[in-house]
């Protein structure tokens, strides 16, 4: 299957607790390290190291991507992967050693098991451990407590998980995507039908719209669950900071393809674009691919989801 490792260079691990459904992905770019850009459009981010991708700042390179369970709690992963890689000499040359640079994301899983096991830096670590041009999809990695459709909370919700993609042009151009779909909204096949969200009393899923109109006047008594959608896209072309910045702003158009709604005041959605430099290419047409690539990532994420503790996948 096409996956985001297909783009030459990286490597995807992936450790999870199926009890507490909560983990980590962590996308490993190489000892050299890979340019990187990033954009955040969801009004509850949980972020690190995304200040230091701002094209006018120092550092070109990261080392590492992590994206991960936990709400804030989960950016802790991110100190496993550092320890990992400053074990190997990998990191930003200073004084002294390596400082490696793993920028990361966080959703919140917390309502899905256990509120008190989160993602720490033991399963970043082991995450690395794992990394493999293999890419798992559904209840694995940062997807392993993610779910769609909750704005009337996790009663009703679908469970999703972690997808991938990615596409091959006839010149060496590949674009890939990994995502970890855990939105307040819907996902949508290409046609507009909804494939996973909120589900009526009975269990059938009848999307958030419709939930909307069934809830007329009670709007202020809404009390979404935790959400987010974080995402990696990657290519192999040679960009700078700011055009690898306007990948990821273009790739946000996946998610709005693909999720609806999307960038709500309760989700947290973050990309971060990948450069690995083989290649020269067009900066608007690599971001066309990858909100290409990222909204078929999402789909994949609830079609490749089961069914666990209670959270019904969007085959029942």
């Amino acid at each position: 299957m096409p996956k985001l490792t297909d783009v030459k260079g990286l490597q995807v691990g992936v450790m999870q607790d199926m009890e507490a459904l909560t983990g980590c992905t962590v996308v490993l770019t190489g000892e050299q390290g890979v340019v990187c850009g990033v954009d955040v459009r969801g009004a509850a981010p949980g972020t690190r190291e995304t200040d230091l991708l701002d094209p006018g700042n120092l550092v070109s390179t990261v080392h590492a991507v992590m994206l991960s369970g936990g709400s804030a709690y989960g950016l802790a992963a991110a100190s496993g992967v550092m320890r990992y890689l400053e074990e190997r000499g990998v990191g930003h040359a200073v004084q002294g050693g390596v400082v490696p640079i793993v920028p990361a994301a966080v959703l919140y899983d917390l309502a899905a098991g256990s509120f008190s096991r989160r993602p720490d830096p033991e399963m970043g670590y082991e995450a690395c451990a794992r990394a493999g041009i293999e890419v798992p999809e559904g209840n694995f990695g940062a997807g392993a407590g993610a779910t769609v459709g909750k704005l009337c909370g996790m009663g009703t919700c679908t469970k999703s998980g972690q997808g991938s993609w990615s596409v091959a042009m006839p010149d060496g151009l590949t674009v890939g995507a990994l995502v970890a779909v855990n939105a307040l909204g819907d996902v949508m096949a290409q046609n507009g039908d909804i494939i996973a969200g909120v589900r009526d009393i009975g269990g059938r899923i009848i999307g958030t719209e419709a939930a909307y109109q069934a809830m007329t006047g009670m709007s202020s008594q809404l009390n979404p669950a935790g959400n987010t959608t974080i995402a990696v896209v990657a290519s192999n072309a040679r960009f700078n900071k700011a055009q690898a910045r306007r990948v990821a702003q273009m790739a946000h158009d996946g998610l709005a393809r693909s999720i609806s709604p999307i960038h709500t005041m309760h989700d947290g959605d973050t990309i971060f674009a990948l450069a690995t430099g083989e290649i020269e290419a067009d900066v608007s047409l690599v971001g066309h691919l990858s909100a290409q690539v990222l909204a078929k990532a999402v789909r994949r994420a609830v079609q490749n989801a089961v069914t666990v503790q209670g959270l019904r996948c969007c085959k029942e």
